[in-house]
């Protein structure tokens, strides 16, 4: 008799496309979407034999008033995407999917880690965050220079944000410090580094990459990430690519992650078996050539969302 071949379930992904610039301070994130889908993000997904499902863009009413409220600028348009992700964040977990969020500028990401923290706690899950980003993004609105809400995600996920926005998972704050690393960091504001160090925030900016290697970086910060027990979420903003790599996003910044390197972060990330949820954020093509910065993002993509080896959607 013929062996029989044990053929492994093929998850589930989900792209949701967020188009907002309504947090961020110019025009073109919400071009990033669609960006990604012509450098051949589905078929890309496909070629690893992923059941890709792509739901198009969201869309919200249009708030064209950029005057500030409690300090962010656009609140209104902010709330409205965020309830908005949430919703769409929420039914693909619910249907043991991996959603992945294209957005858009990083504000959206309020949207998609407050249900999946919300998701997390109803099902008992042990939440972990790598926040991959050349920002801190938190501010806070009586800290934030400009009132921009794509630069306050992480202290708004904290509680530490407008209360329309932190409390959208239903409780308050959605995230601890203890859940969440950033890597990348190499433009951090003064306020931004208090709230860090006062939090007792996991961070390996720039320097400490240098100084210790990616690998070593990657070493620690997946300490705790693995077993059934744990959701991984990664929040990739494009800007953590040095300029040279990844040219085409609002605010970059030098100095950051090369390709390799950022290669070496998602293999690694892909490798702990727990990756539940992605973001990929602030991709500008207004300010990239031939969608370069996009397509680099589809290889990263492409290297995290492996099923080979070893993410699980059903965390």
């Amino acid at each position: 008799m013929a062996p029989v071949l044990s053929i492994p379930l093929v998850p589930g992904v989900t792209l949701i496309g967020a188009p907002s610039e309504a947090g961020g301070a110019g025009p073109g994130a919400a071009l990033g979407p669609d960006a990604l889908r012509a450098a051949r993000l589905v078929p890309a997904l496909q070629r690893l034999g992923l059941d890709v499902l792509d739901e198009g863009n969201l869309s919200v009413p249009g708030d064209p008033d950029p005057a500030s409220v409690g300090g962010v600028r656009r609140l209104a348009a902010c709330v409205a995407w965020s309830h908005a992700v949430f919703r769409a964040v929420s039914r693909q977990l619910e249907a043991g999917r991996l959603p992945v969020l294209l957005g858009g500028d990083h504000h959206v990401a309020v949207g998609s880690i407050s249900a999946v923290a919300r998701h997390c706690r109803d099902r008992d899950l042990t939440l972990r965050v790598i926040w991959l980003d050349a920002h801190a993004d938190c501010n806070t609105p009586a800290s934030s220079a400009s009132g921009n809400a794509h630069g306050m995600p992480v202290a708004t996920l904290w509680g530490l944000g407008p209360p329309a926005l932190s409390r959208l998972a239903g409780f308050e704050p959605a995230l601890s410090p203890g859940s969440t690393c950033q890597i990348g960091l190499r433009s951090v504001d003064e306020p931004e580094k208090q709230l860090l160090q006062a939090l007792g925030v996991e961070v390996y900016d720039m320097r400490a990459v240098g100084a210790l290697g990616m690998d070593e970086v990657m070493n620690r910060a997946m300490r705790g990430i693995q077993g059934r027990g744990v959701h991984l979420h990664v929040s990739l903003d494009v800007d953590v690519l040095d300029p040279s790599v990844a040219p085409g996003t609002g605010t970059p910044v030098p100095g950051g992650l090369t390709e390799n390197e950022a290669l070496l972060c998602m293999s690694r990330l892909a490798g702990t078996g727990c990756l539940g949820s992605l973001d990929v954020v602030e991709i500008n093509p207004s300010r990239d050539t031939g969608n370069r910065t996009a397509r680099r993002t589809v290889g990263l993509m492409q290297r995290l969302l492996d099923p080979r080896t070893g993410w699980n959607a059903a965390g």
